[in-house]
This record gives structure tokens, C-alpha cells and sequence, in this order.
């Protein structure tokens, strides 16, 4: 049976759950307005309250996917602190266990599949959030003389650039075997930073 008896508010957040679920099980492939319906357990026109179409969806989705992340990130960053270089560490450890652990959520933020972007104000604004929060562990790392005096923004882009690829590695599986048989991927992680990054100089 059908049930649209969502209080106010409710059913977005029902809608946007049910889409999350979707994406964990089948992939972006199977996300639809009807599926998400169905899979919320509403008429396959109640999406259209809140969501004008698939893209609309997509925002949504993202937007709290990329909250999520903003929340544990943040987290790790302020509690390491006033360690800078394993702040930087535990950084990109925790953005590598959130693509690792919840790929179907981090394929939607990162696959460009939102085709007008500026069009969602507030997945505009989250976005600018987590940016802002890596340039600050940047800039962490810099005053304690771990990474050098580069564009603070730049050395960011670079870094994310370095755990993004690596995390797109291990989700494809394209890292050797007999590196894993010797390494955990958080070992690894650590190594292939290691190589650009002194995360010793503590």
C-alpha cells in the first residue's frame, strides 16, 4: 500500500534516503523518480512535490552527501589540531574511508552526473565548505612548517587531487596485489603521501 501520509518536511527527507539506498544497492543507473518512489513507498507522483526532476534529485542527494562528509572531516581535522601532520593524515584517511565505505554516495557527488550545478545554491555552498576546510589544513600544515609557502589553494587542489586518484584506484581495483598483500590501504595511503609529504616532522 502506497503511503503519502508524510508530515511536512518529512517526505523530502524520505525521498532523498530512499534515493541514497537505491544508489548503495543498483548504482546511479538505477536511480529514477519512480524508483525512489517506490522504493520510499509512495505514488511514483509524490517525488514531484518536492523535486522537479531526476537532476533536482541528484542536488539533493549530494548536497547531504557532501554534509556527511563536511561532518566527519571537520571532525577529524579539529581533533587533531595541534598535530598538523597527522591532522593531514587523518584528513585524507577519513575522505578515503567515506569513498571506500559509501561508494554509491561518493560516485553521485564526484561523477559530474549534476549537470547545472550553480543551479543548487545550497550544494554550491557545501561544496565551497569542504574546499575551505582541506585549505585550512593546508594552511595548518604550512605555519608548522610541514608543507611549503605554495598557494595554500593550490597545494590543496594538488593533495586532493592525490588522495581522489587513490581513492579511484583502489575502488576500481587497479592497485597490485601483491601491494595490498604487504600493505592495508590505510598503510598505503600513508606511504604514497610519505612520498611528497614528511609525515614525520612531528
Amino acid at each position: 500500500m502506497k503511503q503519502d501520509n508524510y508530515h511536512h518536511g518529512d517526505l523530502k527527507n524520505a525521498l532523498i534516503d530512499a534515493g541514497i539506498n537505491i544508489l548503495r544497492q543498483e548504482g546511479v543507473r538505477g536511480l529514477s523518480l519512480r524508483n525512489t518512489a517506490k522504493q520510499a513507498g509512495v505514488s511514483h507522483s509524490a517525488p514531484y512535490a518536492h523535486f522537479k526532476d531526476k537532476q533536482a534529485l541528484i542536488a539533493a542527494i549530494s548536497t547531504r552527501g557532501l554534509k556527511q562528509l563536511y561532518q566527519e572531516v571537520s571532525g577529524i581535522a579539529a581533533q587533531y589540531r595541534a598535530q598538523p601532520a597527522a591532522q593531514l593524515f587523518e584528513v585524507a584517511w577519513a575522505y578515503t574511508e567515506f569513498g571506500i565505505n559509501d561508494t554509491g554516495l561518493f560516485n553521485i557527488i564526484f561523477s559530474r552526473i549534476l549537470k547545472s550545478e550553480h543551479d543548487y545554491p545550497e550544494f554550491v555552498e557545501i561544496s565551497h565548505q569542504n574546499f575551505a576546510l582541506i585549505v585550512d589544513v593546508i594552511e595548518n600544515n604550512q605555519q608548522a612548517g610541514i608543507l611549503s609557502q605554495c598557494d595554500p589553494n593550490l597545494t590543496a587542489v594538488s593533495i586532493w587531487s592525490m588522495v581522489h586518484g587513490f581513492i579511484a584506484l583502489v575502488l576500481e581495483k587497479q592497485i597490485p596485489s601483491s601491494i595490498l598483500r604487504e600493505y592495508s590501504i590505510k598503510e598505503l595511503l600513508h606511504k604514497v603521501l610519505h612520498q611528497f609529504i614528511n609525515l614525520e616532522n612531528e
